[in-house]
């Protein structure tokens, strides 16, 4: 028996979208596809549309069909990075000569991609702060973007923009507004919902959730659009691999148990952070004084896993990082362990010298799934080192 997704709510839909129990077997756990290849009842007769292991696999698409679900869109593509579900996006909907309006704070590797492989290729970049929508507008007006896009809460500082008051924004203009929603994961925020066109994820920080695979997806409702970005994920063959795909639908089932852990240890140590004076600052929308923390509450459902600090200096950032025990030194985000980044060296060095480098002495954590009191001490133990 299939389930209607409309008849579930989030944290079932996470469970049961795209998991039919195995017709030949009854198996409760879709098996998994490896094989490359699908016969064919003569030339062309292919059995459920199976023929090509880069063009379509049943688990991979059991998978999109999960993301479609959970995001609330009607189609979904996955990946074998977010980058690659970035550049596959990119490349459908930009051709020389058009213009993308950035967020100021963004993951390095999208402003590279734009930057340094795109840029070349004849596509414009400007840089503007998303969360403040007066100077989205001045850019706007300036000149109508192709595609505006933005991270909210963006990485590493966490700045919060009003989905539904860009989207406007960009659809007044004749613009395609693409919402990054990895750090919220669509168990807090679902950017459609606000009038998002497009939802990129990487899915290899939450959605995956344990460290152990590497992926990305598309998110989105127009049709053409879909068309477009499916061809190039068949032509250009950056799919997602069946063993890949398989782990992220695993780790998605449990994505709502572990969000509302994420955040509940996010404000905990947010809130022990920002009352200690040895910390400069601490990013983190569920700080009533964290700008945007009202537009958060209105469009999430929960601030997160994610706490950025700001040290005295470099050095004590550095040392800060360097001390942790329980935080492992380490990149990425959204696993089920806490880890520690020290942006300006490691995920966003490739921006250092541009509008969207890091300062030098924020360190970001991703609060895991641990005890919170032994992350709590872990901080203690590693400020009483600086």
């Amino acid at each position: 028996m299939t389930v209607d997704p409309s008849a579930l709510s989030f944290d079932s839909l996470a469970v049961h979208a795209g998991q039919a129990a195995d017709a030949t077997t009854g198996a409760v756990i879709p098996p998994v596809h490896f094989s490359t290849t699908f016969v064919q009842d003569g030339i062309g007769g292919l059995r459920g549309g199976w023929e090509y292991g880069r063009s379509g696999n049943p688990t991979r698409t059991a998978l999109q069909e999960q993301l479609a679900a959970l995001e609330g869109g009607r189609h979904a593509l996955s990946f074998a990075s977010g980058l690659a579900a970035e550049d596959a996006l990119l490349r459908a909907a930009l051709k020389p000569g058009d213009d993308v309006l950035l967020g100021n704070d963004v993951y390095g590797g999208t402003y590279r991609l734009l930057a340094r492989v795109l840029g070349p290729w004849g596509v414009g970049l400007r840089i503007v702060d998303m969360s403040d929508l007066d100077h989205v507008r001045a850019a706007v007006a300036e000149k109508a973007p192709t595609i505006l896009w933005v991270e909210t809460p963006s990485n590493p500082l966490l700045r919060v923009t009003d989905i539904a008051g860009l989207a406007q924004l960009g659809h007044d203009a004749g613009s395609l507004v693409v919402v990054d929603n990895t750090f919220a994961s669509p168990a807090l925020q679902r950017p459609l919902a606000h009038g998002a066109d497009v939802v990129v994820h990487s899915t290899t920080k939450y959605l995956g959730g344990h460290s152990d695979v590497v992926g990305g997806a598309l998110v989105l409702d127009d049709d053409a659009l879909a068309e477009k970005t499916t061809f190039l994920q068949f032509a250009a063959g950056a799919v997602s691999g069946p063993m890949d795909a398989w782990l992220t639908t695993r780790g998605i089932k449990t994505l709502a148990l572990r969000m509302q852990r994420h955040s509940e240890n996010g404000l905990a140590l947010a809130e022990f952070l920002d009352a200690d004076d040895r910390v400069a600052h601490v990013y983190y929308p569920g700080l009533p004084a964290h700008p945007g923390h009202d537009i958060a509450r209105r469009q999430m459902t929960g601030f997160g896993g994610i706490v950025s600090v700001a040290l005295e200096d470099a050095e004590s950032a550095r040392r800060f990082a360097e001390s942790l025990r329980v935080f492992q030194l380490a990149e990425s985000l959204g696993g089920v362990e806490s880890l520690v980044n020290y942006p300006d060296a490691m995920t966003h060095a490739s921006v250092r010298g541009t509008e969207l480098a890091v300062p030098a002495e924020v360190v970001r954590l991703s609060v895991g799934i641990e005890d919170v009191d032994d992350l709590r001490a872990d901080l203690d133990q590693a400020l009483s080192a600086l």
